[in-house]
């Protein structure tokens, strides 16, 4: 039967347990059997039993090592376990990386992750124990001939006075590649020491080597995943989020807001007489000024605004972090945008809005429908304009 590699470490501490046993019963009966024999001298003894404590102890400290080499092995397996069986990205990232900074005399590390099909411009990147802007100037990539290698080592050399100017720098590391399920490479794990004169033992390397293999379809895996399920959060047409995004996030920034008693605003709107739209120029055509709409809009929504689609010509844009003055400001800039140039046939678009600022007594399904009728009040009201949501401060 075979054993795995945890058992197998147990089994040889069992090992060295009894051995060590066997020798100390050894050591005691060699004893009784000089002693009853009073043929030695007492120096003899004495030379005799210094012997078997030194053997004993020994054994002692090879038993020391093989339990601390168990608990090691059993630690790192335990490790390699849960990245495998992660999904989360990132996750899967720290996960990695804090398996990698757990090797004796490592200080930091990063994970590179390129994408599929080069489509962004930066590759992912994860780090531990140093900076984003550390970790972009490291060297970690392959040998310039494009060549698979088995792992690229870095070494620094500074001048003294930066090495005083600096203090804690990086003297060196060891990057090893990634590989998908097929073999493929996506990415690099590096990790980096700032003692002096170290090298990566084969030991060590031969680990590495390991957590890589266990990490690198993982992390493709995960990436996969995230991609899927961005896709499922996404509109077809605008690439905005989609509806069901939208009420889950409101959601989840409306408990947000509530429970560390942050600001949150809410814009809502929809394109004047789209129906008109669509009934002149058709659907198609209609569809078209809607994915212009949408590109407009994400050109002036802040990084941590949520812009979604949620339903028709019907669009909204959760604010967090934000009040009803921001809202304001949002809605402006929209509107600016989306007029200042043609969309398709029409020289000018106009739209009108509901703003809302979060009240103590809402959850997210109130909020929505205060912001949702004030944008039905501006369009009685004459269109291309907003209407702040009423009963706020």
């Amino acid at each position: 039967m075979l054993l795995s590699s945890d058992s197998a470490t147990w089994v040889a501490v069992g090992v060295a347990i009894g051995a060590a046993g066997l020798a100390l019963v050894a050591s005691l009966v060699v004893l009784l059997v000089v002693i009853r024999g009073r043929h030695s001298s007492y120096a003899d003894v004495e030379r005799m039993l210094r012997e078997s404590l030194e053997r004993t102890e020994g054994l002692h400290d090879d038993l020391s090592s093989a339990l601390e080499e168990a608990r090691t092995e059993t630690q790192r397996a335990r490790e390699l376990g849960e990245i495998g069986a992660a999904i989360d990205l990132d996750v899967v990232l720290t996960r990695t990386l804090e398996a990698a900074a757990a090797f004796t005399g490592i200080d930091a590390g990063m994970i590179r992750l390129r994408t599929p099909d080069g489509s962004a411009s930066e590759p992912l990147l994860a780090t531990i124990g140093m900076t984003t802007e550390e970790a972009t100037r490291q060297p970690v990539g392959g040998p310039p001939d494009g060549q698979p290698a088995r792992a690229v080592r870095i070494a620094y050399s500074y001048r003294r006075e930066e090495i005083l100017e600096a203090g804690d720098l990086i003297r060196g590391g060891v990057s090893i590649p990634l590989r998908d399920g097929e073999g493929e490479p996506i990415g690099t794990l590096a990790v980096f020491w700032r003692a002096e004169a170290r090298e990566a033992a084969e030991e060590e390397l031969a680990a590495l080597e390991e957590l890589a293999a266990r990490a690198g379809p993982a992390l493709e895996n995960a990436r996969r995943f995230r991609e899927a399920r961005q896709l499922a959060d996404l509109d077809a047409l605008t690439t905005l989020h989609n509806r069901r995004y939208f009420h889950e996030t409101l959601v989840r920034e409306c408990a947000r807001a509530h429970r560390y008693d942050r600001e949150l605003a809410l814009v809502v709107f929809d394109i004047d007489d789209f129906k008109a739209i669509n009934d002149r120029i058709g659907h198609l055509a209609g569809d078209s000024v809607l994915a212009g709409v949408a590109e407009r809009l994400q050109s002036v929504v802040r990084s941590a605004d949520i812009a979604c689609r949620v339903g028709g010509d019907e669009f909204a844009v959760i604010l967090p972090e934000s009040t009803l003055g921001d809202a304001e400001q949002l809605y402006r800039r929209v509107q600016f945008a989306v007029g200042a140039r043609p969309i398709g046939p029409f020289d000018r678009l106009h739209l009108s809005a509901g703003i809302a600022q979060i009240r103590s007594d809402d959850d997210a399904t109130s909020f929505f429908e205060r912001a949702d009728d004030a944008l039905y009040q501006a369009k009685e009201a004459g269109k291309g304009q907003f209407m702040a949501a009423d009963g706020l401060g």
